[in-house]
């Protein structure tokens, strides 16, 4: 089946529950190992529940490299997607994430108190 990345991802996409949580839980602990494919799995990713988790691990790659998705689905017309992309920007804790952040509560697009709680999967 290819390499460990394509089996935590092809574990994360089967039906059984205790499967995807191995499959997250195998690339949480790697998110920063793999954050390039990760990006390259949520833009292709069309299921709206794998796309949330795939966006949580981004945000726990902790990596400036993600600055730029975090910041635009910020803008997401889905409430999960901004939930998570700004659980991912205070990860991040960058001048840049702080500053899309503060303008995402100005503009209204994020809640003052909403946040996803800290490392749900842990």
């Amino acid at each position: 089946m290819g390499t460990d990345f394509e089996r935590a991802m092809h574990l994360m996409r089967r039906r059984d529950p205790q499967s995807q949580e191995d499959g997250f839980a195998w690339l949480q602990a790697r998110a920063s190992q793999h954050l390039d494919q990760l990006i390259v799995e949520f833009q292709r990713e069309s299921d709206h529940g794998l796309r949330c988790w795939l966006l949580e691990l981004i945000g726990h790659a902790r990596s400036l490299r993600a600055l730029p998705l975090l910041i635009e689905q910020l803008a997401s017309q889905d409430d999960s997607l901004r939930a998570w992309a700004a659980t991912g920007l205070r990860r991040l804790d960058s001048p840049d994430g702080r500053r899309a952040i503060y303008q995402a509560r100005t503009n209204g697009q994020i809640d003052q108190v909403r946040h996803i709680g800290g490392d749900a999967h842990s």
